[in-house]
């Protein structure tokens, strides 16, 4: 009883204290942000080996985990124009099967470890990620070696490989998103552009892969010379440099060069229809070429995509979701490649408001080039980008992501150290200069993918541009 009653009179003290504290506070108003924490990083080491593969290192003791990450030069820019998806392909068999084990064996020995091992490929570059408790490094090293060294692509596993993915191509064609996702960049960057074409392949190419090609390109592209080792967390450089020379310092060089490509001109601002009977919905991609990863104009662009469509609290977001209710969430990007890649907007709205979200996607689109951004916010947006940066490295996953992006992108280790003061240094003039130069209105590319027969004659009534009918693949229908 003494106790309940020490505990009643411990609550009312809180609860007056509180309503003390809580006098002349205004709650129309959330409380101000302070200045974000300075953020200090660990610092990154490096090595070459004698074969020319570059290693970075970087130390975090905290937990008695490492994540190594193996960057190559492999991604689908490596495709040859008549086969595109099989630098993709390529990537995904490197642990069907390696050295002396099975694809099953392979996922069995990582299991066994407490590891996860992966692969994978975008346009650029081909990865494979290893995540290992400390104590299971070395033989985890030496599984990851395998696949990446002594992969044996047996045929049994192509094929199966081939018709998994042939079946998934197929399955696109219910996928309203999927076919807005790979005709937009047909449509922007032109099937003569490695961008444009699908990094899965299409029903052509995935009949035609082979174990022969298979070899031809990882042989070709998968060298030292092209390779960039990341090694995070409880390990030193001493460490790391011996472990990684003993599993790769025999890999040999050898010839290999990567075809850059131009992107079509841009045309005249278009609206793509691609049909899809009985869609309840229309996806919506809106947009052009935009910058390279290498941009001087990295971080007017971060705080300009911030407010336009990069946050829960966008403008698009705002506009579209919470104002007008067409869809459930608007957004948009600048996707930064080691060459130019797209700018989108995009979403998936009621098909009975295509036209109505067309409008507001427009309006806005047009707003942020035309008017200068209030000072409220700008600095929210800032406010955003430099508040969530510290815990995008929280974990060794989380680091060895961002230290990747510039192994991936040849940009300097040094780079996140004045991250934050760059982002603080962009001005409302700099988000209205970046968006004029790069949101280009005339030349913009609107693709919606949905039943053509409910939503062309709104569409059409809105004149932002003649329409084109276009397939799945960005091709014309006549």
């Amino acid at each position: 009883m003494n106790r309940r009653v020490f505990a009643l009179a411990s609550l009312a003290t809180v609860v007056s204290a509180a309503g003390l504290s809580a006098q002349g506070l205004d709650r129309t108003r959330p409380p101000a942000l302070g200045p974000a924490p300075a953020l200090r990083l660990p610092s990154v080491q490096t090595a070459t080996l004698p074969n020319r593969l570059r290693l970075a290192v970087i130390e975090m003791h905290e937990v008695p985990v490492v994540d190594i990450s193996i960057v190559i030069d492999a991604g689908a820019v490596a495709d040859p124009a008549d086969l595109p998806g099989l630098a993709t392909f390529t990537a995904n068999m490197l642990d069907e099967g390696a050295g002396r084990r099975s694809a099953l064996e392979i996922s069995e020995e990582a299991d066994f470890l407490g590891a996860s091992l992966g692969t994978t490929a975008g346009y650029d570059v081909a990865s494979v990620f290893l995540h290992v408790p400390k104590r299971q490094l070395r033989p985890a090293l030496d599984l990851m070696a395998d696949v990446v060294l002594r992969p044996t692509f047996a045929d049994s596993e192509i094929a199966r490989q081939r018709e998994l993915r042939r079946t998934a191509i197929l399955q696109q064609r219910d996928q309203p998103v999927a076919m807005a996702n790979t005709s937009f960049p047909a449509i922007i960057f032109g099937d003569q552009h490695p961008y444009g074409r699908p990094l899965g392949g299409n029903e052509a190419s995935t009949a035609m892969l082979s174990r022969d090609q298979v070899s031809q390109l990882y042989q070709t592209y998968y060298r030292p010379e092209h390779a960039r080792v990341l090694v995070v967390g409880d390990v030193t450089l001493a460490e790391a440099e011996r472990l990684v020379s003993e599993r790769f310092g025999a890999w040999e060089n050898g010839p290999s060069v990567v075809a850059r490509s131009r992107a079509a001109e841009p045309a005249a601002r278009t609206v793509y229809l691609v049909d899809k009977p009985g869609a309840a919905q229309s996806v919506i991609r809106i947009g052009n070429v935009g910058v390279a990863r290498s941009t001087e104009d990295y971080f007017p662009l971060q705080v300009l995509n911030t407010i336009l469509g990069g946050s829960f609290t966008s403008r698009l977001n705002q506009n579209l979701r919470e104002t007008h209710g067409y869809t459930y969430g608007a957004n948009s990007q600048f996707v930064m490649r080691q060459s130019a890649g797209p700018f989108q907007a995009g979403s998936s709205v009621q098909s009975s408001k295509t036209d109505s979200a067309l409008i507001e996607f427009m309006r806005e689109l047009r707003r942020i080039r035309d008017e200068e951004v209030p000072q409220a916010e700008l600095d929210k947006a800032k406010a955003y980008i430099a508040l969530g940066l510290p815990g995008n490295f929280e974990t060794t996953q989380g680091a060895a992501a961002q230290f990747r992006e510039l192994l991936t992108y040849g940009l300097p280790l040094e780079y996140y150290d004045s991250y934050v003061q760059r982002i603080n240094a962009v001005t409302a003039a700099d988000v209205q200069r970046v968006a004029r130069r790069y949101i280009d209105i005339d030349h913009l590319a609107i693709v919606v993918v949905g039943d053509r027969s409910q939503i062309e004659a709104g569409v059409r009534a809105l004149n932002e541009g003649p329409i084109s009918v276009r397939d799945m693949w960005g091709q014309e229908v006549r």
